[in-house]
């Protein structure tokens, strides 16, 4: 006999054409009639509509619909719905755990980032598969105006247990490893404490910006007329965000820089820009003169850093309008002069970044680096300089040792307390790898003067002496690392520094390898870019000569 479907699998048959429909509609890029349909079926707010688990809001993110988003959002957020549905439909995850917050804040949208964090907190500390949350996203794809959103909404307090994923990166490792400088910079600012925090190799920020060779000038080598156009370009120099100073002038100022036009437009864009930025700067600097004194007592924190006195500001203004308007009227906007600029802006910040660094770890003594541990008598020395990391009040934490185990990662618990550990983990499988070849890792300046970065060897030197003595495992300095390496720029500049060069120029390696000994060796690092095998042996016999 027959007998009528019950009321539960007509239910599931009509919701399976409802998503049916919503894919097909998604997919065509009606958005219009997306939004009806969410408006008509609350309850396919969290329905899975492809085969990767996205839902209709994950495609709009995906697509950059950011009008699209919000409205979806406005319609998931509806008073008329129970409570708890709209943080259940935005913490919707696909098969890698993303949210559309993940994929709004990856793909630097704004807009979306803030319709959907404002919803619930949350949802910015919500984490995929690979323990990475919306707020590390974006700085993981150097989504600056993204971060700063999220920043604004979640603040400080908790951007500390949104900001590091479970291998123990944090943000600023990921900004300084994709050379995001200028977001490096904001990051250090905001988040002064990841400065000494290390990743679960024992890598602190600094490791990773002494690994970026091209990111500093010593590492970049230029024709003659590139090197005449690369000294020509003036580049600004990056300053705190502010989030209470949008000047509408400034954002005018963002949008020309940010629009794109075709390439023989090019110049004449950027001579409009040019000229429209010197009035920005000659108006706003008529409104300091009557307000100067009122905006420093205002904030007496804001530092002033000017490179000349004040009468000399409307001079060198004048010299930089006549540098940029020479590039303009030699193609500015052609490839390989907008190259040069990049570059530059990439060595500037690079260096404003490396500054910061160092600023911030200055308050504490280089010699407290591992290399003769006090309090840890049981560890066997073995002459190498071990990385470390710093806890709140002073006390220094040696990374990968096996006495501490790294903490798992749980977003809960981070909430309660961001600052409880500087140490990176492994909470996926469990696995304790604080005991992991650790020993080989080498301290900041070592690997600078490996990669030639010349200019953080130098200024390292300047703020910490001690750190000339140090040493790897395998008992090389500084010296021995730029002689091995072929690195002249270091080496030079240790020649010409008051050091005792005696004692440093003459050390031996654990296999009583001398400077000289490493310089007649062809080891399997060739950095000279000479073609042919005998000028290549030319340049290593001068090599040799030098030393």
């Amino acid at each position: 006999m027959y007998s009528p479907p019950d009321e539960s699998s007509s239910n599931m048959i009509g919701l399976e054409d409802i998503k049916k429909n919503l894919f097909k509609t998604a997919m065509r890029g009606d958005w219009t009639q997306v939004i009806n349909i969410y408006k008509q079926h609350p309850e396919i707010h969290s329905a899975k509509i492809t085969k990767t688990g996205d839902t209709a809001l994950h495609i709009a993110a995906m697509d950059g619909q950011a009008g699209v988003v919000q409205e979806l959002v406005k319609v998931i957020g509806n008073e008329g719905i129970s409570g708890g549905h709209a943080l259940e439909a935005l913490a919707t995850e696909n098969e890698r755990g993303n949210t559309p917050l993940h994929l709004a804040a990856a793909l630097g949208s704004v807009p979306m980032c803030q319709c959907i964090a404002n919803v619930d907190l949350k949802l910015i500390g919500c984490r995929n598969h690979d323990s990475e949350t919306p707020f590390f996203l974006a700085v993981l794809h150097g989504r600056k105006d993204a971060f700063l959103c999220l920043h604004s909404i979640c603040g400080s307090k908790q951007g500390y247990s949104f900001c590091r994923r479970n291998d123990g990166e944090t943000i600023l490792h990921c900004a300084i490893a994709g050379e995001y400088f200028d977001l490096a910079y904001q990051i250090i600012h905001l988040y002064e404490k990841l400065v000494n925090y290390v990743n679960e190799q024992g890598f602190s920020p600094l490791h990773i910006l002494a690994s970026k060779p091209s990111a500093f000038r010593s590492g970049s080598h230029s024709r003659r007329f590139n090197k005449i156009i690369y000294l020509c370009i003036f580049v600004d120099e990056l300053v705190p965000h502010r989030f209470s100073d949008e000047h509408p002038l400034y954002q005018e100022l963002e949008y020309l820089e940010s629009a794109k036009y075709p390439e023989n437009y090019q110049a004449c864009v950027n001579f409009a820009w040019l000229v429209n930025k010197i009035f920005c700067l000659l108006a706003l600097g008529a409104g300091k003169k009557d307000t100067g004194q009122q905006s420093d007592m205002e904030d007496p924190n804001r530092k002033k850093l000017h490179l000349f006195p004040a009468n000399y500001n409307t001079f060198f203004e004048a010299v930089k309008f006549m540098s940029k308007a020479m590039l303009i009227v030699l193609g500015l906007g052609s490839r390989e002069i907008v190259k040069i600029e990049e570059r530059k802006k990439k060595h500037v910040w690079s260096n404003q970044v490396l500054d910061e660094l160092l600023q911030r770890t200055s308050t504490y003594e280089y010699d407290d680096n591992g290399s003769h541990p006090q309090h840890l008598l049981s560890i066997k020395d073995d002459g190498s300089t071990r990385p470390y990391s710093f806890a709140d009040g002073g006390d220094v934490f040696f990374s990968n040792y096996g006495i501490l185990s790294p903490p798992e990662v749980d977003s809960s618990d981070d909430q309660a307390n961001p600052d409880q550990d500087h140490k990176g983990n492994n909470a996926a499988n469990g696995e304790n790898t604080s005991s992991r070849g650790m020993g080989k890792k080498e301290t900041p300046i070592l690997i600078a003067a490996k990669n030639g970065v010349a200019e953080m060897v130098e200024k390292i030197l300047q703020l910490f002496p001690v750190a000339i003595h140090d040493l790897n495992s395998d008992k090389k300095n500084i010296v021995l690392l730029a002689v091995e390496n072929r690195q002249p720029h270091v080496y030079k500049l240790l020649l010409n520094m008051k050091i005792m060069k005696d004692s440093i120029f003459r050390k031996i390696d654990k296999d009583g390898n001398s400077a000289l000994h490493l310089a007649a060796k062809l080891g399997e690092h060739r950095p000279w870019l000479i073609p042919g095998a005998a000028l290549q042996m030319q340049w290593e016999i001068k090599w040799y000569e030098v030393l």
